[in-house]
């Protein structure tokens, strides 16, 4: 059964840096495209980055562009988040999610059939 299990959340001061991780088994996660996306209190889920299956391709959102970078590494079947400059509006559960793999990575909700159970992450001022 494929599963992702995020880590690395807490609490961090704003301008402040965090890097979360993901660990999948039970997925081809050699081929498959990796992505973050997160979700704050009372608002829908929100694309945050995304990398092809050989790392080579990646995609952020706007609002973390510049700021967070996603990278992989396949012999340990992880995905890693690096966030860095954090505001108060990087407050959000964040989620890791696999896709089917692609010369670019998708940024769609719909095309992740698997997804983590979210790590809190909290920037206070």
């Amino acid at each position: 059964q494929a599963q992702l299990v995020e880590s690395g959340g807490g609490v961090v001061q704003v301008g402040g840096s965090l890097r979360l991780s993901c660990a999948a088994s039970g997925l081809d996660f050699n081929s498959a495209g990796m992505a973050w996306f997160r979700q704050a209190s009372g608002k829908e889920r929100e694309f945050v980055a995304a990398l092809t299956w050989n790392g080579v391709t990646a995609e952020y959102g706007d609002s973390v562009a510049g700021r967070f970078t996603i990278t992989r590494y396949n012999p340990k079947n992880a995905v890693y988040l690096q966030m860095n400059n954090l505001t108060a509006e990087d407050t959000a559960v964040y989620y890791c999610a696999a896709s089917p793999t692609s010369f670019r990575p998708f940024i769609r909700r719909t095309a992740f059939y698997v997804w983590g159970q979210g790590t809190q992450v909290t920037v206070s001022s």
